[in-house]
């Protein structure tokens, strides 16, 4: 079967996703990533639209890309216009890219509602693009808007536009369902019949306004679209773009098409956490192939049957696409999954032992206390540890005192927290100060511990979330208190649980110090 190309707009669609910007160093990096997985066009931006896009153009060639093809973005030319003489037209050509996309209309409301032109001048405008693009010697990729709108209008006034294109020379003419509010049914069918019409290889640009950008991506090129474009994670404008994140391993396993270089596919879940952070934004749990959720297992039921065979609940192998295996604690546990936990965990246990039994126990106690252990596994093994009895503390506390004062009405409050430590036979007495209480206390609790333990400084607090568990009781409710750390290489969650919100946090601040420790621990018997 044909090869799909694979065209990203991350860069240009992505970056109209609201609570999106790039820097121009950060698209760079992007740029660099993609080309390093194997992706075959990477649009750069809309060439006439700002000078970073145009920055970008010039820096990226400074770069030596493997894979990648980097495509600039516009429109046709204006209508009454010649081609050579449209400002944005030079534009593409000052970007100086090996290929340039431009979208043109395929709709009769937008040729007569938005360009005020006539429908032979739309389709002059299309070809007159094409061929001056290709008279310099450009890859040209027409992207033809609302096409499926279009088509549903007239189907004839919207494949001369696509026929347009075709006989000026365009490589690639690409279907886009830009409203979104297309179903993969219609999509494939359509498609079908335009890749029957026009002589020239057809594409895919789906938006997910209905949920199904990644199914209507897949229907096309399954009716024979050989291009896709989409964005990593799906970021966009409004409801996101297709999500290629998605649409590569669904065409590489479950279609049997190539898309990627050989040996790149699980490199899935790293491209997805790495843009994800450059976007400023949190990689969704339940993303498919590549979120912390896409292969947790939770039910006692499901975890033997993975146990046993992993085929049994999983689609793929999570390795496939650089994920894996996760095995969920909570009160719906049972054998299975402490044995698996404690297993994943490198912990040597046998699942009819009376230890299995003791930390069943022991979680459905905790549970019933307000524990989740769920978004909270270092603190999970940790106890698993202690109830082993294989967990030596790496310190222990003797006493801290925390201090909130508002010295004027005008003035922000001021947060100080002194604490006394025991570590290694010494006791460590400091004070710290923070924007709150427990930032204080995280603080002072740090320069108590550093001296022993440089490798502290490395761990930073990603997410602090508080749960009221029985609001009915107002100000004395108890809470439950997760964290988030990292080393810059692993994330593990950690909790606390008390009426008292202070002690709720150092509980789980305690646990995500004690596991940044074991973590060391483990690597240094290695």
């Amino acid at each position: 079967m044909s090869k799909v190309a694979i065209y990203d707009t991350t860069l240009r669609d992505g970056a109209q996703a609201e609570g999106v910007s790039f820097s121009g160093i950060g698209k760079i990096r992007i740029a660099k990533c993609l080309d390093a997985f194997g992706i075959d066009y990477i649009e750069g931006g809309f060439a006439a639209s700002n000078p970073k896009d145009m920055a970008f153009f010039k820096e990226i060639k400074k770069e030596n890309l493997q894979h990648s093809k980097i495509a600039a973005f516009g429109s046709t030319r204006r209508a009454g216009i010649a081609a050579g003489a449209d400002a944005g037209l030079l534009a593409l050509l000052e970007a100086d890219t090996s290929v340039v996309t431009f979208f043109g209309k395929s709709w009769k409301l937008h040729v007569r509602d938005v360009l005020h032109t006539t429908e032979e001048e739309n389709c002059a405008m299309i070809a007159d693009t094409v061929r001056f693009m290709k008279e310099h010697g450009k890859e040209v990729i027409y992207d033809a808007e609302h096409f499926f709108d279009g088509y549903r209008d007239s189907a004839d006034y919207a494949l001369r536009t696509l026929q347009a294109a075709a006989q000026a020379g365009a490589d690639m003419i690409v279907l886009c369902d830009t409203n979104g509010g297309m179903l993969p049914g219609e999509i494939a069918r359509i498609t079908a019949e335009v890749v029957k019409a026009v002589p020239a290889a057809v594409g895919i640009h789906a938006h997910n306004d209905s949920e199904t950008g990644v199914a209507n991506s897949l229907a096309a090129i399954g009716a024979g679209a050989v291009h896709v474009q989409g964005t990593i994670n799906g970021i966009g404008e409004r409801c996101g773009n297709a999500n290629l994140i998605s649409i590569i391993p669904n065409l590489i396993l479950k279609m049997g098409r190539e898309c990627l270089p050989e040996g790149r596919l699980v490199k899935l879940r790293e491209v997805a956490q790495f843009v994800s952070e450059i976007a400023n934004q949190r990689l969704n749990a339940k993303s498919p192939f590549v979120g912390d959720s896409a292969f947790a297992h939770k039910a006692g039921m499901h975890v033997d049957g993975v146990r046993k065979n992993p085929l049994s609940f999983e689609h793929i192998s999570p390795e496939q696409v650089g994920n894996k295996r996760r095995v969920l604690i909570s009160e719906l546990s049972g054998a299975s999954n402490v044995f698996l936990k404690a297993v994943e965990m490198g912990l040597n246990v046998d699942k009819k032992s009376p230890e299995v039994k003791n930390i069943l126990k022991q979680l459905e106690h905790m549970e019933k206390n307000g524990y989740e252990f769920e978004a909270a596994e270092a603190s999970f093994e940790l106890m698993i540890q202690k109830l082993l009895k294989s967990h030596k503390p790496f310190f222990n506390l003797e006493g801290f005192r925390v201090i909130v004062e508002k010295r004027h009405k005008d003035e922000p409050c001021i947060s100080e927290a002194s604490i006394k430590l025991t570590v290694k036979d010494q006791e460590a007495h400091t004070v710290g100060e923070g924007d709150g209480p427990v930032d204080a206390l995280n603080q002072a609790m740090r320069k108590a511990l550093t001296a022993f333990y440089p490798s502290i400084s490395e761990v930073t607090l990603r997410d602090y979330q508080v749960r009221i568990l029985d609001p009915e009781t107002a100000t004395a409710a108890k809470t439950r208190v997760l964290i988030e750390s990292s080393d810059g290489k692993q994330t593990w969650g950690t909790v606390g649980v008390s009426e008292n919100l202070i002690e709720a946090s150092w509980e789980a601040l305690v646990d995500s110090v004690e596991y940044k420790l074991l973590l060391e621990e483990k690597n240094n018997k290695k």
